[in-house]
């Protein structure tokens, strides 16, 4: 199974660079695309923050904290990725979608978010979704299959359970 989770965190940067690509290419210069009416389109945004534009021109320490997590989080999931598949897959989410994101901010100095929702006003991009379905998996994950949350401590023989 390793195999399947080197070849999400592969795809998934090369999936979001080929989008920004074709956005670059076909929304940037009008602007935006409306895709469904009062719904959904694309807009084309140079982001030099992080989610949802906030701390802008942080380019070097997110690239920084980006690097740190990828690095921490490819070594939790090489250590780990017999034990759950849930934990595997929300790692390779997430490392996907930062590499994606790290990338831009490497090469461009921004991300360009163009994923624009009616009812959700900040402008996302493909790595952004990515990075926030394999948080969700891992919450999951930790609430519901995990150890986590339990103390480890045993109730002594003298205490009631």
């Amino acid at each position: 199974m390793l195999i399947v989770y080197i070849a999400i965190i592969v795809i998934l940067p090369i999936l979001s660079q080929c989008i920004r690509t074709a956005i670059e290419a076909h929304v940037k210069p009008q602007g935006f695309v409306t895709v469904i009416p009062g719904l959904f389109s694309l807009t084309y945004s140079e982001n030099r923050g992080v989610a949802f534009g906030l701390f802008q021109n942080g380019t070097v320490i997110f690239a920084v904290v980006t690097a740190i997590v990828i690095v921490a989080l490819s070594i939790l999931l090489f250590k780990n990725y017999k034990k759950s598949k849930l934990f595997s897959v929300a790692a390779a989410l997430i490392i996907g979608g930062g590499l994606g994101n790290l990338f831009e901010r490497l090469f461009l100095g921004y991300v360009v978010d163009y994923l624009s929702l009616s009812f959700f006003p900040p402008i996302c991009n493909f790595a952004d979704y990515c990075i926030t379905a394999g948080t969700v998996c891992l919450i999951v994950y930790l609430l519901f299959f995990s150890d986590f949350l339990k103390s480890g401590k045993k109730p002594k023989h003298d205490e009631p359970a």
